[in-house]
């Protein structure tokens, strides 16, 4: 049995949830990662996968084997890759989870041209503003928004995001258009509230304005934690906005939302590529971060050029 065929095919099943499924990845037959899988299992003598006639699910023990296996395949890659030189392109899985509207608007647009520079990476993407346990779930990197508060990880400023506050032409026509900031505390403002996953709360927003300073909070119909469904609510009249302007755009081109308080200063949204500090950076995670960096300088460069 060559063992990392073994640890190979096992991999896969798991994440395939089917031999079938993970032969075909492979470029192997069902029979061969069948066996390979039941050899794996017989040397460690511990029964790794539960399988019926409909799917196939990791046992407890196949789990956290499965943390490992991954780990040391990776490494693996990464020797690998080390030892052909300095020219070789780097490869393997990059396991990354970015923040939904960052996905859809600027991250994954561009992939075709990450792809076209690094054929041999293959992107598991998660979309969501969520907290990642990045060692439990084997993360690479979160890209996330917002002062980190963790300070175990290490991370890299990669941008600073514009703020703007917004609303939907028919919020604005319900309601009137606010002169203001302190008018959205008036009991017929209502804005949209961001649930933060660090808090589970909306935070207030601080706004400048000739030395004048403001922290708004608002009161909401409907409070979310998801930046996708953040924006549908204001496009659909719910309440007021603060929108990174790479959100805004193409909507105010299209007369969907009105800017509000122009002539006030908001302070921009740090974005950080953070990853575990015990973690490997590899060749792969380190072209993907210069890649977010390069990218991220069209959009919304870094305005102090710090990061910690």
């Amino acid at each position: 049995m060559d063992r990392f065929d073994a640890m190979q095919a096992f991999a896969r099943v798991v994440e395939a949830g089917s031999f079938t499924k993970a032969a075909e990845t492979l470029h192997m037959s069902k029979t061969t990662v069948t066996q390979l899988v039941q050899q794996l299992e017989a040397r460690l003598r511990v029964k790794l996968l539960n399988r019926t006639t409909r799917k196939v699910n990791v046992t407890v023990d196949g789990a956290v084997y499965y943390q490992r296996v991954i780990r040391l395949l990776a490494d693996m890659d990464d020797a690998e890759t080390s030892l052909s030189g300095a020219s070789a392109l780097p490869r393997g899985r990059l396991r990354v989870d970015v923040p939904s509207p960052l996905a859809s608007l600027i991250l994954v647009p561009a992939l075709p041209a990450f792809h076209a520079r690094y054929p041999d990476i293959q992107i598991d993407m998660g979309v969501s503003d969520r907290i990642v346990d990045m060692i439990d779930e084997n993360v690479d990197c979160v890209v996330r928004g917002g002062e980190l508060t963790d300070q175990s990880l290490m991370a890299r400023k990669v941008g600073d995001l514009p703020l703007g506050v917004f609303a939907a032409p028919s919020y604005l026509a319900r309601v009137g258009t606010p002169s203001h900031p302190r008018e959205l505390e008036d009991s017929q403002h209502r804005v949209v509230g961001f649930l933060w996953a660090r808090t589970g709360k909306p935070v207030p927003y601080a706004m400048r304005n000739n030395g004048e300073s403001v922290e708004i909070t608002g009161r909401y119909v409907l409070a979310v934690d998801d930046g996708n469904a953040y924006l549908s609510a204001g496009l659909a009249g719910l309440g007021v906005l603060w929108l990174p302007t790479y959100m805004s755009r193409a909507c105010e081109a299209r007369g969907e939302l009105v800017p509000l308080f122009e002539h006030w200063n908001l302070d921009p949204m740090p974005l950080y590529v953070a990853y575990p500090p015990n973690r490997h950076i590899s060749l792969k995670l380190r072209v993907f971060i210069d890649w977010v960096v390069e990218l991220m300088a069209k959009h919304a460069p870094v305005s102090d050029r710090q990061a910690r």
